[in-house]
């Protein structure tokens, strides 16, 4: 891993530079499994600001060197519920670098490190690694979106 990575808390004005962040990073994985339902690549700006309005949401740019490389959301309704990871995405440029890893370390140090949920695609092992790696388990849930993906739910 190289470079330190900050997050910044992003709020409602950085929606327009989040969603375009966004759909560039996640373009690639659209056109391959055109998943035009449920990926973050094909979701509308109103989306990502009504995320950004929602009280449990915290949605962190992850910066290093001086950059925005990616972002992280993190849905933490409290009350015992699990907190979430939705979406996470590093740009293509900074990728392989060991942002994504320590951007979830960075927040669990602010959201705690146990109770935590999230999905990504199986066909994706390099997805699937990296959250093993941070010490996730996969539920055994899984769900069909079609005939090239399949969510894979994992917890921690």
């Amino acid at each position: 891993m190289e470079g330190e990575v900050t997050l910044i808390r992003a709020g409602a004005g950085d929606a327009e530079r989040l969603w375009q962040m966004q759909t560039e990073a996640f373009s690639g994985l659209l056109a391959k499994y055109q998943d035009f339902e449920t990926s973050p690549g094909n979701e509308p700006l109103q989306k990502v600001r009504q995320r950004l309005a929602q009280d449990e949401t915290y949605f962190y740019f992850i910066c290093a060197d001086g950059q925005k490389v990616g972002a992280i959301r993190v849905v933490d309704p409290g009350c015992g519920a699990p907190k979430r990871i939705s979406p996470l995405f590093v740009l293509k440029e900074y990728r392989g670098r060991g942002f994504a890893q320590k951007a979830i370390l960075a927040c669990e140090a602010v959201h705690g490190v146990e109770y935590w949920a999230l999905d990504t695609i199986l066909q994706e092992e390099g997805n699937c690694r990296l959250y093993e790696k941070m010490g996730y388990r996969a539920t055994g849930e899984t769900r069909r979106i079609n005939d090239a993906m399949t969510l894979v739910y994992y917890e921690k």
